[in-house]
C-alpha cells in the first residue's frame, strides 16, 4: 500500500514513525514533511494547505490512502476533493471538521445535545459582548474565543471583566487574528485537572485511545503564554476510572452520535480537551485530528499496525479491527526556539543527536538539512524527545537524560513535563 502523509511537524514524523512499521506498507510519502521524516519517507515539495497538488501527488504517486496531519486542510475540504479522485483519505470531510473549524458550531452542537460544556455565549458585533461583559451577565471569569482557526492562539484566558475586555479588543476591533476573531465565543472559565482523550470512529464504531496530558504553558509550573504544546505524557495516573468511563461515553461516543444525527458522519480521529471538574468531566474544545504533541507520546505505545486501524477508519471497516496498547507510560518532551511563542531565529545548527540513547525517539518538526548536511532550525517547536518506561518516573527521566545532550542556541525547554504541574484552566487551542 502507498500512503501520503500530509504535515510538517513532529505529529506527521510520528506517524510516518508508526507507520512505517507497517507490514502492509509498500511506499511512503510525506508532503512537505521535514529534515526528520526524510530519512524514513520521500518527501513530497507540496505545501499541506494546497489542496490541489496534494491530489495532483496522491495521484502521480498512486497512492491508496492519504494521513491528514494538520487541521487547516482539513477544513479547507482536502478530503472532499481526494474524494472526487476516488483516493482514500484518513480525516473528517469538510463539514465534518467544523468541529474543530467553528467554535460557535462546536459550542451549540453540545448545546443541543446535552454534551457537558462550560456556558457560553456567542456574539458577532462588539457592542452586544461588551455589553454582556460590563452587564455581569453569566458568572466570570471569561475564556474568550475566536470561532475560526488561529494556530493555536484562538482561546483567551482571562482574570477578570477587564482582561476579558481587552481580549475582545485585540480579536474584534485590531482583527489581531484576522477574520478568526470576527465572531467571538465567551464562556466561563472552569477549574480543574485537564485531559485529552483520542479515539478512532468511522462515524459508528469508536476505538478509544489511552488518556494524555499535556503542557501547553511554556514555562514550568504551567506559566506563561499557552504554546502548541511543550510536552506531554501518558497515561494520567490522576484520572480516575469512573471519570475516564464519563468521558469517553458522555463527550466522545455522545459527540460521534451526535455528528451522525446531524448529517455530519466523522471520520477519523477527533478528540475532546476535557477538563475534569468538581461538577465532572466538561468539554473544553473539539480538535478534528491527531494531536501535537500528544500523538508522539501516544503512538510509542500503540501495540498495533497504525496502518491497519486508518484504512479500516477510511472504508467504515473499524469494527473489524483489535487495537492493543502497552502498559507502559511515555513522556515528550519539546525543545523549542528562544522566544517561542513569540519572536524568534531560526538557522542554527542542531548538536547531539547521536548521543541520544536508542530506545528514545526524537521526533522532528521544525528542522531544516542544509545543502553541506547540517541539521538547523527552522520553526519555533524545533524536536520532540519521547521516552518510554515501565513506570512515569522512569520515561520521565529517561526523556529528560537525553534531552541535556541535544544543543543549539537558544534551545528552551520545559522541565516539569509529568512531574505533576500540569491542569490548570489555562485551556488553550491545540495545533
Amino acid at each position: 500500500m502507498n500512503v501520503l502523509i500530509v504535515g510538517s511537524g513532529a505529529r506527521e514524523h510520528c506517524l510516518a514513525w508508526k507507520i512505517r512499521q507497517s507490514p502492509r506498507l509498500d511506499s511512503l510519502f510525506v508532503a512537505p514533511g521535514n529534515a526528520g521524516t526524510a530519512v524514513i519517507a520521500e518527501n513530497l515539495p507540496v505545501k499541506a494547505s494546497d489542496l490541489e497538488g496534494i491530489a495532483r501527488a496522491a495521484k502521480e504517486q498512486r497512492v491508496d490512502l492519504v494521513v491528514v496531519g494538520p487541521e487547516d486542510p482539513l477544513a479547507a475540504g482536502l478530503v472532499d476533493r481526494l474524494a472526487v479522485e476516488g483516493i482514500a483519505a484518513f480525516g473528517p470531510s469538510k463539514a465534518a471538521a467544523e468541529i474543530e473549524s467553528s467554535k460557535v458550531f462546536a459550542k451549540e452542537l453540545m448545546a443541543r445535545h446535552n454534551i457537558p460544556t462550560a456556558p457560553f455565549a456567542v456574539f458577532e458585533r462588539v457592542e452586544d459582548a461588551r455589553a454582556y461583559l460590563s452587564g455581569g451577565h453569566g458568572h466570570g471569569p471569561y475564556v474568550v474565543k475566536a470561532d475560526g482557526l488561529a494556530a493555536g492562539k484562538g482561546a483567551l484566558v482571562t482574570d477578570s471583566t477587564e482582561e476579558a475586555l481587552a481580549a475582545l479588543e485585540s480579536l474584534m476591533v485590531r482583527r489581531e487574528l484576522g477574520e478568526a476573531g470576527a465572531r467571538v465565543v465567551i464562556e466561563e472559565r472552569l477549574t480543574g485537572r485537564e485531559v485529552t482523550a483520542h479515539a478512532f470512529t468511522d462515524g459508528r464504531s469508536v476505538v478509544h485511545m489511552p488518556f494524555s496530558c499535556d503542557h501547553k504553558p511554556v514555562f514550568d509550573g504551567d506559566q506563561g503564554p499557552n504554546t502548541g504544546g511543550m510536552g506531554v505524557y501518558s497515561p494520567p495516573s490522576w484520572l480516575d476510572e469512573g471519570t475516564a468511563e464519563r468521558i469517553c461515553r458522555e463527550a466522545t461516543e455522545a459527540t460521534v452520535r451526535a455528528m451522525m444525527e446531524e448529517g455530519r458522519p466523522y471520520r477519523g480521529l477527533f478528540y475532546p480537551g476535557i477538563i475534569v471538574t468538581a461538577q465532572g468531566p466538561q468539554v473544553l474544545e473539539f480538535n478534528c485530528r491527531f494531536g501535537d504533541p500528544e500523538t508522539q507520546a501516544l503512538l510509542p505505545r500503540m501495540k498495533s499496525d497504525l496502518l491497519e486501524v486508518l484504512w479500516a477508519v477510511a472504508n467504515n471497516r473499524l469494527h473489524e479491527v483489535q487495537v492493543e496498547w502497552s502498559d507502559d507510560a511515555c513522556v515528550g518532551v519539546v525543545l523549542a526556539s528562544g522566544g517561542y511563542p513569540g519572536k524568534y531565529e531560526t538557522g542554527f545548527p542542531i548538536e547531539g543527536l547521536d548521543d541520544v540513547d536508542d530506545d528514545v525517539l526524537i521526533f522532528h518538526a521544525g528542522t531544516r538539512r542544509e545543502d553541506d548536511g547540517t541539521l538547523v532550525t527552522a520553526g519555533g517547536r524545533i524536536l520532540t524527545v519521547a521516552a518510554t518506561g515501565r513506570t512515569m518516573a522512569e520515561a520521565r527521566e529517561k526523556a529528560y537524560r537525553n534531552v541535556e545532550r541535544i544543543r543549539f542556541q537558544g534551545v528552551h525547554y520545559r522541565r516539569d513535563i509529568g512531574g505533576g504541574s500540569t491542569g490548570t484552566s489555562r485551556l488553550g487551542e491545540k495545533p
